[in-house]
This record gives structure tokens, sequence and C-alpha cells, in this order.
């Protein structure tokens, strides 16, 4: 069970690495979205696009823990609503006495949509926390499972981007998947399969898996923007069929490779996933919008953004642990 922990520890290090990530790097994306592109813009798409797996991973480590023997508690549907409550007010407070935004559109559509854009998640984890009880994953031959992944992840996803011969429409197959919500469940499924699958003798095969999948997801929204001459997010998409493969790779090199003990920095982040996430959009926001950015150098503003983001989060993380002494919302 030590062992399950610290590959856990990790991954959830690494996945909220990956949200402060993205969201780093989004600026640049839709910015400078030049043609040809920019080598600060080549340098974010690939940075955004190896960290697409983030949200995915957050799913998958929850389906682990909770689509087994047990399943989410009142202490955890506690925590979520803690965290979403709180979070929403830390959030309405900032647009109420920092930006523009109307606070009284926020209020008005609370439960529409979250206060703040990075809150969306805990809104579709506690999907996943309500059908816990009702979901105990069967083990699945390696066979049966690959087979299941191909056709739920490529050939019926209705992300894939369409293949028409002829003028018959292949891909995607028509299965009546409809919605984030479901693959998202599949997610935490998949991570409670996984995560149960003695995978070791695949070694590091995962990683090069997860490589070209990234390097797909990279060149595919490179060549969007060369076609539309926008940015576009269609590679991008937590559901679609790309992410969709590199999620479960990375799980599965981290657990056959990350797995002895919590390294020391993706322990001390994941202990402060929470703090982290739910205040690095913020602090994100505050620097854009009072210019506190370097816009003329590309890759030092990801580096300072990134810094400060990751950093600012991890001190309001840590002075919000020494108050909330039952972990709440921290």
């Amino acid at each position: 069970m030590q062992q399950k922990i610290n590959w856990i520890d990790n991954l959830r290090g690494i996945a909220c690495l990956m949200v402060v990530v993205i969201h780093t790097t989004t600026w640049v994306l839709t910015t400078h979205p030049q043609r040809p592109p920019t080598p600060g813009w080549d340098i974010a798409n690939l940075l955004n696009s190896a960290s697409r797996v983030s949200v995915p991973l957050f799913f998958m480590i929850s389906g682990y823990l909770f689509f087994g023997e047990r399943s989410a508690r009142r202490r955890h549907f506690l925590r979520v609503g803690a965290c979403l409550l709180f979070y929403s007010l830390v959030a309405l407070l900032y647009i109420t006495f920092a930006t523009r935004i109307s606070p009284h559109a926020s209020l008005l559509h609370l439960f529409q949509k979250p206060v703040f854009y990075h809150l969306w998640f805990f809104f579709a984890l506690l999907v996943i926390y309500l059908l816990s009880p009702l979901i105990q994953v069967k083990k699945c031959p390696p066979g049966t499972l690959l087979g299941l992944l191909l056709v739920l992840g490529i050939i019926a996803n209705p992300n894939t981007p369409p293949l028409v011969i002829h003028g018959m429409k292949i891909l995607p197959f028509n299965l009546y998947i409809g919605g984030e919500t479901f693959y998202y469940l599949l997610y935490g499924i998949l991570g409670r399969v996984l995560g149960e699958m003695s995978s070791e003798r695949l070694g590091s095969w995962p990683l090069v898996g997860f490589g070209l999948a990234v390097l797909g997801i990279a060149f595919g929204t490179r060549h969007e923007l060369l076609w539309r001459g926008n940015f576009a997010d269609t590679f991008y998409l937590y559901c679609g069929p790309l992410v969709f493969i590199a999620a479960p790779a990375l799980l599965l090199y981290v657990k056959n490779r990350v797995n002895d003990r919590s390294l020391a920095f993706l322990g001390l982040v994941s202990r402060h996933s929470l703090g982290i996430y739910g205040f690095h959009a913020l602090i994100i926001h505050a620097l854009r919008h009072h210019n506190l950015v370097l816009t003329r150098w590309p890759l030092l503003d990801m580096v300072w953004v990134f810094t400060v983001a990751l950093g600012g989060s991890l001190v309001l993380s840590a002075g919000l642990q020494r108050l909330d002494k039952h972990r709440l919302v921290s």
C-alpha cells in the first residue's frame, strides 16, 4: 500500500504542476498566433500539449481511490463542497475588489458555472464521488482493455477529427457518446484498472507512448494554426483521443518507475495541491491584469508567471494550512 501511495503522491504533484503550466502558457498561445509560429509560441504549445493530461490524471487518481473496495464518504463530499465554497468566495472577493468583472454576473450564474474559470473541476469531481458507491471496477485483461480504449477513446470518440472517404464519414463511429462527463467517469475507471494492473514488465514504454501522443497534440495544434490562421484547441481537449492516450501512459510510467518513494518536491506540491489549484489562477490573472509580466519576451514571461504563480500559491497554501487544522480546504 505504501508504494501505491507513493506513486499517487508523485502523480498528483505532477498533475498539479501541469495545471499551472496550462494556465501560464495559454496567454502566449492565444495572443501570439502568428504564421509561421514564433519559437516562443512553439515552446508554449509543446508545454501546454504535454500538460493536457493534468485534469484526466486527477480524475484517474480519484477513480483509483474510490472505484474499488471503498467509495467516497461524507468527509470527502464535505471537503469538495468546502473547497468549492471557500475558493469561490476568495475568487468573488478578488473579482469585486481587484477587477472590473461584475460580481453580480458571477453570482447570477453560480449554479451553472463557477465563479472563476478554474473552479469547474470541483463540480465535475462531485460526479465521480456521487457515483463511487455504485461502481466497483473489475480486473480487466490487457487485451480487452486495449480494445476498449481503442473503441471508446479513438474510434467512437466524438472528439476524434472526422475521417471522410468518398463522402462517407468513417470516423468517429457513432455510439451515441455525448458530453465530457462520460469521459471523466471513464478516466476514473481507467485509473482503478491501471492502478491495480501488474504493469512492471512494460518498463519505460509508456513514456514513449506519452511522448508520441504529446507530439501529436503539439503538431496537430500547430497545423490548425497554419490552416486556420488562428489558435484552436481542437487537439487540447481533455477528452480528445490523443490526450486519452497520453494520460494512461503517463500514469503507467509513474506507477512503474516513480514508485519507490515520494519525491521531495513532488510530495510538497502534492500536499499543497488543493491550495495551489485554488489560488494559482487568481495570481496569474492578477499578474496579467496589472501588467506585471514580460510580454516582450514570451519565454521569460512564461518562466516568470509560472514561478510567481506556483511560489505564491505555495506560500498562501502553507499559511492556510496553519489555520485549516482539519484540512478541509488546504
